[in-house]
């Protein structure tokens, strides 16, 4: 019988380890049970230390010696053996209950946690046949971890059954939730590292079981892992008092259980006993729900898991402590291959765990022990959501053309971009109401896209009060997933699309920057996912950067801020993409596109006010598939090289290079002016660095060989000229774009502090143009004072003219 806590009242009192302490007591195991499961435990602190340290003979079958270890030694021994036990714990509940799980690893560098039992239950091997289960297949398994051409520390792409790295930085939580959505009989068993607990984003992702639906949706078991230590200071959670750490996780909404010790055999029976706790409370919670038709924000239980850092490794070295300490953290003996003695102590470390009673003379793991492993696809490591293209069903998609706006004559009619996009993003999931979500941090409305709740309200299964139906837009089946937390919201997208379902993101363009680090690790793991064969396409991460830096009058400098654009930009090639769709045909174009694209992070840019509309949907369509192009109806050069190249990126640079087109024709009507927008920003590379990027040939052909080119960009200028450095006329393109300078501003003057404004482009253009340097004398001047004029005019009334808000391309 395992005994229940004593209501310890401080975290030193449960900080000695021993005979285990659990909520739930019983002793579901035989004594057979237990002595096989810790076998198999064995076997995996075996292969976990054998990945850091042996190069060669890999089950010891002679004297180890120095040479035999690797040249350097590289990984993560801390939380490794709790990782492997609980891993082969949820095995057997995977068993006993026939269950499909998914297991998320949050700590860092915790891969040879997961990696030891992912080859013993066989999954490694049959994905990568060279690495077999003989003494062989064993020797190349150690090698290859942390090891140059081989695999990282952490869960990489290249694991089977992972969906996220871990050491993300508290980002496993929200992942998992993620999951889980539209996926009724799934569960996540997501391990939180304590150092990880301590981070922004994991401690408000534990929010996320306010938005998860009983009856549609799957389960989520966190396991708090408290080992006490980061890299070599204590983690908070694992130093604050029982009671405060239950009534933390209670007030969070969960069921909290504990299991805390460091003895084998009663650490077995308390995990078993409360694993089985877990899902029969899992269980229970959907069949009322789904048996009831109704659903409540339930109390899901949660697992604080309290061992001992480094668990099972020598209890101290040269007379400090290690097992409990932080000194286990990473690679506990670091001198072996110099330090006899400590040779010998890391071979006997090695041998405790009997490596000859769990591996057959060939090598493999012996048959009674790996048929604790559920078979097949039950295995966690070769779950298909870890693989989730393999689940992928593609978009049932309206024709976006149908949402568009009239357009008659371009530069003539206004409308707001976002608002149709909402109504497509809304028959879109109509259509699609098990596999498509539309994400959002508390801006759906604000950003124009609310006709998506005429489909779906709001999830929400956190109290109600009867004001909250005034709104009327929440639900506990909605699927707009929105949320105060950049980082939440990421991070279940993230694991939506990662297990095969599909999304959309809007989201303010200065707060984007709170998922810098995320995107970029998602980023990173597609183009990781792209070198590993057996990975199928994922959706894309689509991301609308909406209420843009150049509408930011009314909330000031603070929320001025482009430099998402130049994040994505530092990303592969191979999976990133970035649009600036100027009204709103191009957007529908361009998110039609996007949400039917398969392995790319799509970033659009697109403002939610009201905008001239510049092209009707045939135009938009075809412009936005040739990525940029010349504008006929806005040019006079046809037949003839320009005199000036007018370039824009972005709905309001856009209108103000127009405008500034407008005003230099008027004063010199033999002018030649080549106006061109640009939609996909990367066409500006060459296609030697991006897939998409033109060729020489055709950017010279547009951009011209030696004539100025006023390029006038959403973002900060610096980004055009990195994209285009390697041009030919590189030396006469002149960027102008946000250059840090605002306040609470009218949006032209806004405009003219950055010198993007239609004066400041046409005295640019006049400075450029060689024969109207000295002859420009006089439209400089007045166009100076038309500037001045409206400066003075906003700090009078507070507006731009009305002359600027209304201004058209004159015909």
């Amino acid at each position: 019988m395992v005994a229940a806590p004593e209501k310890p009242t401080s975290a030193t009192t449960i900080s000695a380890f021993g005979r285990a302490r659990s909520t739930v007591t019983g002793s579901p195991l035989s004594p057979d049970e237990v002595g096989r499961m810790n076998a198999y435990w064995r076997a995996c602190c075996y292969l976990i230390l054998g990945m850091i340290y042996l190069k060669e003979n890999p089950l010891l079958r002679e004297p180890l010696t120095a040479d035999q270890l690797k040249p350097r030694l590289l990984g993560h021994w801390g939380s490794s053996p709790g990782q492997s036990f609980t891993y082969i714990h949820l095995n057997r509940v995977i068993k006993k209950y026939d269950l499909d799980v998914l297991f998320l690893s949050g700590p860092g560098h915790g891969a040879p946690g997961v990696l030891a039992p992912l080859y013993l239950e066989g999954v490694y091997s049959e994905v990568y046949p060279e690495i077999s289960e003989n003494v062989e297949g064993l020797q190349r398994f150690f090698k290859q971890f942390s090891f140059p051409g081989g695999i990282g520390s952490h869960c990489t792409p290249e694991t089977p059954g992972s969906v996220h790295e871990g050491g993300e930085l508290g980002y496993s939580v929200s992942h998992a939730f993620g999951t889980v959505l539209d996926r009724p009989d799934a569960i996540a068993a997501v391990m939180v590292g304590d150092g990880e607990s301590e981070t922004g984003p994991l401690a408000t992702s534990w929010h996320s079981n306010k938005f998860l639906n009983p009856i549609t949706d799957g389960a989520v078991l966190p396991i708090l892992h408290l080992n006490g230590y980061k890299i070599n200071n204590p983690t908070i959670l694992s130093r604050i008092p029982h009671d405060d750490l239950e009534a933390l996780f209670r007030g969070y909404g969960y069921t909290p259980y504990f299991v805390e010790g460091s003895d084998p055999e009663t650490m077995h029976q308390a995990m078993a006993a409360t694993l089985d706790r877990c899902v029969t409370e899992i269980r229970a919670i959907q069949q009322e729900a789904r048996s009831t038709g109704v659903a409540r924000f339930a109390h899901w239980p949660m697992i604080v898991l309290r061992t001992p850092k480094g668990w099972t490794s020598p209890g101290e070295i040269d007379g400090k402590k290690m097992e409990g300490s932080w000194r286990s953290h990473q690679v506990p003996v670091k001198d072996a291959k110099t330090n006899p003695a400590h040779l010998e102590l890391l071979e006997a470390w090695l041998r405790s765990y009997k490596p000859e009673e769990l591996f057959d003379e060939n090598g493999a793991f012996l048959r009674d022990l790996k048929a604790l492993a559920p078979e097949g696809t039950r295995r966690m490591g070769a779950n298909p959501a870890a693989n989730g293209g393999l689940l992928c069903q593609n978009l049932l998609m309206p024709d976006f053309r149908g949402y568009g706006v009239e357009v008659i004559k371009p530069a003539q009619s206004i409308a707001e971009n976002t608002r149709p996009l909402g109504r497509f993003l809304r028959d879109i999931m109509a259509d699609n109401m098990t596999n498509f979500r539309v994400f959002g941090p508390d801006e759906n409305t604000s950003n124009k896209l609310d006709a998506v709740y005429e489909v779906s309200k709001k999830t929400w299964l956190a109290e109600y009060l009867p004001e909250d139906a005034d709104g009327g837009e929440l639900a506990a089946d909605g699927r707009v997933m929105e949320m105060l937390s950049e980082h939440t919201l990421e991070g279940w997208l993230e694991g939506y699309l990662l297990t095969g379902r599909h999304g959309f993101f809007a989201t303010y363009e200065s707060f984007v920057h709170v998922i810098d680090s995320m995107v970029g690790q998602h980023a990173k793991w597609i183009e990781k996912c792209h070198e590993t064969n057996w990975r199928a396409p994922i959706p894309s991460l689509n991301l609308l950067i909406t209420s843009t830096v150049w509408r930011q009058d009314h909330n000031g400098f603070t929320h001025q801020d482009p430099g998402f654009l130049d994040v994505v930009c530092n990303k592969s090639a191979e999976v990133t993409r970035i649009y600036l769709p100027p009204d709103a045909n191009s957007l529908l174009s361009v998110a039609d596109h996007c949400l039917q694209s398969k392995d790319y992070v799509n970033v659009i840019v697109a403002d939610k006010q009201m905008h001239l509309q510049f092209m009707d949907m045939d135009s938009a369509v075809l412009h936005c598939t040739k990525g940029l192009g010349i504008w006929d109806w806005a040019s006079n050069d046809l037949g003839s090289e320009p005199d000036l190249v007018m370039a824009s990126a972005g709905d309001i640079p856009t209108q103000e290079a127009l405008a500034a087109t407008a005003m230099l024709r008027e004063e010199f009507p033999e002018l030649k002016i080549r106006f061109i927008n640009v939609v996909d920003l990367f066409k500006l590379q060459p296609d030697t660095e991006h897939p998409h990027g033109l060729s020489d040939r055709d950017f010279d052909s547009l951009f011209t060989l030696d004539k100025p080119i006023i390029f006038n960009f959403h973002g900060y200028p610096w980004l055009i000229h990195r994209l285009a450095y390697r041009r030919t006329n590189h030396v006469n393109m002149h960027v102008r774009g946000y250059k840090e300078k605002g306040n609470i501003n009218t949006p032209l003057e806004l405009a003219i502090r950055n010198n993007i404004d239609r004066f400041s482009l046409a005295i640019d253009a006049i400075d450029r143009i060689p024969h109207l340097r000295v002859a420009g004398a006089h439209a400089k001047e007045k166009f100076l004072n038309q500037q001045i004029e409206c400066r003075n005019y906003a700090y009078t009334y507070g507006v731009d003219r009305e002359d600027i808000v209304d201004w058209r391309w004159p015909y």
